[in-house]
């Protein structure tokens, strides 16, 4: 690629925080697979349902520590930038259910493998949109 410094994928800069929202994201799959796993497994609730706690409980933790770590956001912008991660989280959330009920209802795949297919498979939607229109 050519003027490889200039083009927006191949900057530090971008590589850096793509790097760090990685590392958040992982922290954040943590953190939902083992709510998902206390609420469908111990608490008995329907694999949606757990699904989706898992999931909102780590978007809040991420929305923390990508606010602060990845995006470096300072000002009085807080509400706007959750109000924004949260819109965008649910539209994820959305997808996320959608690829498992691919994944597992359609193609029979485990319901954790499924998950984390559907998390990989939201994390560029997550990335993408909390980048370019979010933390900018």
């Amino acid at each position: 690629m050519k003027n490889c410094e200039l083009h927006l994928f191949c900057s530090m800069e971008f590589m850096e925080k793509f790097i760090k929202f990685g590392i958040v994201g992982l922290l954040g799959m943590c953190v939902d697979f083992f709510i998902t796993w206390l609420c469908k497994e111990k608490f008995r609730f329907n694999k949606y349902l757990a699904n989706s706690l898992g999931f909102s409980i780590a978007v809040v933790n991420n929305f923390f520590w990508n606010l602060k770590w990845t995006f470096h956001a300072t000002g009085s912008n807080t509400t706007s930038y959750f109000e924004r991660f949260v819109l965008f989280s649910l539209i994820g959330l959305g997808l996320n259910n959608l690829f498992i009920f691919l994944f597992n209802d359609k193609l029979g795949v485990n319901f954790y493998i499924a998950k984390f297919l559907a998390i990989v498979c939201v994390f560029i939607w997550n990335f993408a949109a909390n980048d370019f229109f979010n933390f900018q």
